[in-house]
């Protein structure tokens, strides 16, 4: 077990102090785990009581009284078998003997102690429940005991500590942001996107709103592919299981994927034999029947289509993308919104290239990545490159090609100008991966953009060009995707602005106010010379008072609004607003107005917004 930082070693200590107050509380508590996380602890409870807000208050309480008391934290090791009896004595059998289970042979096994409480603990804590200054308990969430939904689900306690009172405010402070943004709250309010059980969890129904920032999005970083001589092309949502056999996807990995589709009539020949479901699993996995999948990946089919006809080494490098959709089954207590969810679109690429190009096309891939994040203004990103474990068995391909690969992604990293660090164990199966991780304005990191660099899927599929020498040679194929998913960017994006999207993105770019009634019709005359140059507006032509239509632009987060009085419509003008970038803002003739939008748009500016109203 890696040591903890200070930090860690405080956040853990709190975790029992949490514990210490819930069985005071509640006696008849089983305890599962209490670990600290990146942003706090937890601690897994089964209890039949279903624990709410004001539950939390007295447990927090209690803790209180529990820091008071001053207890010391001590550290007991013991034997297996007084292990046993020590979680038997203290009556919490139900999950610490499975715990208990999980500590290997041969390592210490240790219990940790504060007042009356014990708890099988590898450690390690504060010296005394004093040093716990600045706690918070946040919230309760349910969670299958080992997050697997075939157990059964525990109620999980989060809370947070820091070493002082105003890193803690600041934090609870960044929470109360990231409320306000969540994307779930203003993906309902300003209607980007759906998600309804009749369709399933974890899929994503883009509204119009939502669809118009995704085709956008599209739209932009197409247009970088075409400069960049990238191809299009299409695939199926679904293909045969051979196919994800020989890329090692299935039945590898196929506890991440959707079930195997089998065909209709094999079924009924199976079922006729008096084949059961175990059977049936089992020939799918070796492959005794055939069947199909839906797409949890689109390089095997980029490969097919690569492979479907001859290539020289002057055709190299080929470069293939595609707006995939792919499919992974996501547990329903990992579902999040649009950051995790069982269907999604990658803006996936595929290129093949010879190994003397990797460098060129790893730092072309880069740029486009540092592309998108800077128009975007996420500019605040750290890069990591996940590398294989030596001692683990999960990668597949031969050690020479994977240290090449892992050379040439630590050379390209270091043309990207920031600091960058080494992951061993992060890598995927068939290659090292860059990961770009950006920080949002809150101050939350989120993993987004990835290159991956891979001998071992042109291997697995043997594929070749013709070289200079008229032998055949085996391409090296790169993995990038500069949004990632398309769902998890777009909720990440909305999360980023809170729903303030740059002109160019925003779903509506242009409401225009018309101050009475009599004033409509002029209104759509402006609103029809700004729809024939392909701007998103409308005409708010409700009957009501300017004030309101006022606020209702902001509730919608409409980044420009041309208010249009009786004096403006005889002086042929109209009155901008602009939420988003004061530059636009004055009294000016609708085609001026329409120049600087215009060009707001194609340079895909930042929002410079000023405070709601």
């Amino acid at each position: 077990m890696k040591d903890m930082s200070p930090l860690e070693e405080l956040r853990h200590s709190c975790s029992h102090v949490l514990a210490t107050a819930i069985l005071r509380l509640f006696p008849e508590t089983q305890l599962d785990i209490g670990p600290p996380t990146e942003n706090g602890f937890y601690y897994d409870i089964d209890l039949d009581k279903k624990l709410d807000a004001s539950d939390l208050e007295a447990i927090e309480a209690e803790m209180k009284k529990v820091i008071k008391e001053n207890q010391k934290f001590t550290r007991i090791e013991c034997s297996r078998e007084e292990a046993v009896a020590k979680i038997k004595e203290i009556g919490q059998e139900r999950y610490k003997l499975g715990r208990l289970d999980d500590i290997p042979e041969g390592e210490a096994i240790s219990f940790y102690q504060n007042g009356d409480f014990i708890d099988l603990c590898a450690g390690s804590h504060v010296g005394y429940t004093k040093k716990i200054k600045a706690y918070k308990l946040l919230s309760i969430a349910g969670a299958y005991h080992r997050g697997d939904e075939k157990n059964k689900q525990l109620q999980r306690i989060y809370g947070t500590a820091f070493a002082s009172k105003e890193e803690l405010a600041d934090y609870l402070e960044r929470l109360e942001q990231a409320k306000a943004r969540d994307h779930r709250k203003l993906g309902k309010e300003l209607k980007l996107f759906h998600i309804d059980e009749a369709v399933g969890a974890g899929m994503v129904l883009w509204t119009p709103n939502g669809a118009v920032i995704r085709q956008e999005l599209q739209n932009f970083i197409a247009e970088e592919l075409r400069m960049a001589d990238y191809d299009q092309v299409f695939t199926p949502h679904i293909g045969k299981l051979g196919l994800y056999r020989t890329s090692g996807h299935f039945p590898y990995y196929k506890d991440s994927q959707f079930p195997p589709i089998v065909e209709p009539g094999t079924v009924d020949r199976l079922a006729q034999e008096g084949c059961s479901c175990a059977e049936l699993s089992n020939q799918l996995d070796s492959g005794e029947i055939d069947g199909y999948l839906l797409k949890p990946m689109n390089c095997p089919m980029h490969i097919k289509v690569f492979d479907s006809q001859p290539h020289s080494y002057r055709d190299l490098p080929v470069r293939l993308a595609e707006f995939g959709t792919v499919y992974r089954w996501e547990q329903s207590g990992e579902l999040n919104g649009m950051t995790r969810v069982r269907g999604f679109t990658q803006d996936d690429a595929h290129l093949f290239c010879t190994e003397d190009q990797i460098g060129q096309e790893i730092k072309g891939c880069l740029d486009l990545v540092k592309l998108v994040f800077n128009t975007l203004g996420m500019s605040d990103y750290r890069v990591r490159i996940g590398l294989r474990d030596p001692d683990s068995t999960k990668y597949v391909g031969d050690a020479a090609k994977w240290d090449k690969a892992e050379a040439a992604l630590r050379e390209a990293a270091k043309t990207l100008g920031v600091d960058f660090v080494e992951e061993p164990g992060e890598a995927a199966f068939y290659g090292p991966k860059i990961d770009f991780v950006v920080k949002d304005v809150i101050g939350r990191e989120w993993q987004l953009g990835t290159v991956q660099v891979d001998y071992n899927l042109p291997e697995r599929f043997d594929l070749n060009y013709i070289g200079a020498d008229n032998e055949k040679h085996r391409p090296v194929m790169i993995h990038r995707a500069p949004f990632g998913s398309m769902e998890r960017f777009c909720g990440v994006l909305i999360e980023h602005f809170a729903g303030n999207f740059p002109i160019w993105l925003a779903p509506e770019q242009v409401r225009i106010l018309p101050m009475n009634d009599d004033l409509v019709p002029q209104a759509r005359e402006i609103e029809k010379l700004l729809k024939a140059a392909k701007i998103r507006v409308t005409v708010d032509d409700i009957a009501d008072k300017l004030g309101a239509k006022i606020r209702k632009c902001h509730v919608d987060k409409v980044p420009t609004f041309l208010v249009l009085g009786r004096q403006e419509a005889e002086q042929g003008l109209v009155k901008v607003n602009s939420r988003t970038n004061p530059s636009l803002e004055g009294l000016k003739k609708p085609e001026e107005f329409m120049g600087e939008l215009l060009q707001n748009i194609a340079n895909k500016t930042l929002p410079e917004p000023k405070e709601d109203k």
